[in-house]
């Protein structure tokens, strides 16, 4: 049965876009049919990311009715079905007015794919709202920083109050330096189970330059290991990564 999977995060910047693609693109190499949606209808970023800045025809047009649901499903070269957000002001659709919209958007992807990802707005705007409602299941982003678990844990109460399914948090930009909270003390915080942890990794970044997921780019980079290992678990595939002995035993000890 298909399944909706928002990815959401109390604030800007903490590699909620950058989980989405990457995930919904490492599902895709498992032979998963899926799509990703941009969520985020005032700043969307996933077709800048995958290099298509300007696409004709958008999530927004399809709110708006200037356009139908097929218009604006592009694929990607990695075969990841993607429906990306317009960055034109002119094409922002009002959020109080798109909810059943969008929830249709999402109900009609759900019966032509395995998997849908929804790159939320963050925070808990009316519009971040939106792709809480119109999920399945919730996954958290956050840094180890106490500011951002805190408003991480905000959202994941309000998608509780939601009846909404919070199935985990992914933690990214660890440089494990002091400076940080622990992993232990994130999952503690949050009191949801830790389903990835992304190191701080240049690969990101070239990725973004690339305009290109990481797991493609730099499929045996650190960062694009853990959104594999983090696919595998969505997607309930087994999956052996590119770690070495000493970094297996030395990242159980750190756990």
């Amino acid at each position: 049965m298909a399944k909706v999977i928002t990815i959401c995060s109390g604030k800007g910047g903490t590699g909620k876009t950058i989980s989405a693609i990457n995930l919904g693109i490492a599902l895709n190499s498992m032979g998963k049919s899926v799509a990703i949606i941009d969520g985020n209808l005032t700043m969307p970023n996933i077709a800048l990311h995958l290099g298509a800045p300007s696409p004709p025809a958008t999530i927004s047009h399809v709110l708006l009715g200037k356009a139908s649901i097929h218009d604006a499903i592009y694929e990607h070269s990695s075969g990841t079905k993607i429906v990306p957000g317009s960055i034109s002001i002119s094409s922002i659709p009002k959020a109080g007015e798109s909810g059943d919209r969008f929830g249709k958007i999402v109900q009609h992807l759900k019966k032509e794919n395995d998997f849908i990802i929804i790159d939320s707005a963050p925070g808990l705007s009316e519009e971040a709202l939106l792709s809480l409602k119109a999920c399945d299941e919730i996954l958290v982003v956050t840094n180890p920083e106490l500011p951002a678990v805190a408003d991480a844990l905000k959202t994941a109460k309000m998608a509780e109050r939601m009846k909404k399914r919070v199935i985990g948090a992914i933690v990214t930009k660890i440089r494990k330096d002091d400076s940080e909270l622990a992993i232990r003390n994130v999952k503690k915080l949050l009191e949801l189970p830790i389903l990835a942890k992304v190191p701080e990794d240049d690969s990101v970044r070239h990725s973004i330059a690339s305009r290109n997921a990481v797991v493609i780019t730099h499929p045996k980079s650190p960062a694009s290991q853990a959104y594999m290992r983090l696919a595998s678990k969505i997607a309930r595939e087994d999956y052996r990564d590119e770690k070495s002995f000493l970094e297996r035993i030395f990242g159980w000890m750190l756990r």
